[in-house]
């Protein structure tokens, strides 16, 4: 048995500076196993290698589409017969919302130090259970993707508008986040779309098994079961996925803008904004995009988005 096991993807985009220091660091401890998979199609043979070795933690070393991989195939796949060593994830990538969640900021060497010292623990105040977000195009179709975190309507409009108009121009991450932002609010405010602009998110209808259906135009979507919503709102106690949307206004937005800043999100009854939770969610739509974990899905006329909510898995969060 080895303390860690350590997953990374080389190519992704944050390692291409990050690797040589997780190598050496790695080489300079022999109770970390680390394994290095160049494709999401090389998850399966990485996990059953470290199955092999025991690991008291798996951390993944990679951007978006590198965890999700690793969830879906840990969820799908019996490589350690159904008891996985509990997860944790370095802050590489861009967006970094599950490390957040589980407490890896800051430099991710020095994170996974911090994960190793805890691997060396009874670890029990550490650990902490996070369902899962399960996909699938249409009702039975596909094998199902697993991830924490969907964006969708508006948001994923802009997620793609980010990675595809704003990433390309070189600028840091949180100068690009920014200046996507403030081109959403323009694009609300003035009703102007572009080539240089967000498009128009286009109407969806929104059903949960616990809380009825929802539909419009929405700015602003997601679905997730990290213990907290974006913009600071809290999750509550419920089990279950948890969805947030916001309608296609700029008030509405900038009125849940300032409920969040208050600390209030969720809590004050805020005109325009929606808060539900469910154990199934269908989104459907006659074309429209979500984006899971950093992957591009389509819910198309007849062949909607449903979302399930998986068993809990064990996580390591580094702040007890």
């Amino acid at each position: 048995m080895v303390a860690v096991a350590l997953l990374s993807n080389p190519k992704s985009t944050g390692n291409r500076e990050l690797l040589p220091r997780i190598r050496t660091y790695c080489a300079q401890h022999p109770d970390i196993f680390h394994y290095e998979a160049e494709s999401a199609e090389r998850t399966g043979e990485a996990l059953r290698a470290i199955a092999s070795v025991h690991p008291r933690v798996l951390v993944i070393n990679g951007g978006d589409g590198t965890v999700q991989a690793a969830l879906t195939e840990l969820h799908n796949g019996a490589h350690f017969g159904g008891n996985p060593p509990p997860v944790a994830v370095l802050p590489n990538g861009k967006t970094n919302l599950i490390a957040l969640d589980l407490g890896s900021v800051g430099d991710p060497v020095k994170a996974l130090e911090q994960i190793l010292e805890i691997a060396r623990t009874d670890m029990e105040d550490h650990i902490v259970e996070r369902e899962l977000i399960a996909l699938t195009e249409g009702e039975h179709s596909n094998r199902a993707v697993l991830g924490m975190f969907l964006g969708g309507a508006g948001l994923a409009d802009t997620i793609l508008y980010c990675r595809n108009k704003v990433y390309p121009l070189g600028l840091p991450n949180g100068v690009s986040h920014v200046l996507a932002g403030l081109a959403v609010f323009f694009s609300l405010f003035s009703g102007l779309s572009g080539r240089f602009l967000p498009p128009k998110p286009k109407p969806v209808s929104v059903s949960l098994t616990r809380d009825g259906q929802i539909s419009g135009n929405f700015a602003f979507m997601i679905v997730t079961t990290l213990e907290r919503l974006v913009l600071g709102a809290t999750t509550g106690p419920e089990s279950g996925m948890k969805l947030m949307a916001v309608e296609r206004s700029g008030w509405s937005l900038l009125r849940t803008l300032v409920t969040s800043i208050r600390g209030r999100l969720g809590q004050d009854e805020v005109k325009g904004l929606h808060i539900h939770n469910g154990d199934m969610i269908r989104i459907e739509s006659d074309d429209t995009s979500v984006i899971l974990d950093g992957e591009e899905f389509h819910a198309k006329a007849g062949r909607p988005i449903v979302l399930r909510a998986t068993a809990p898995m064990n996580f390591l969060r580094l702040a007890a």
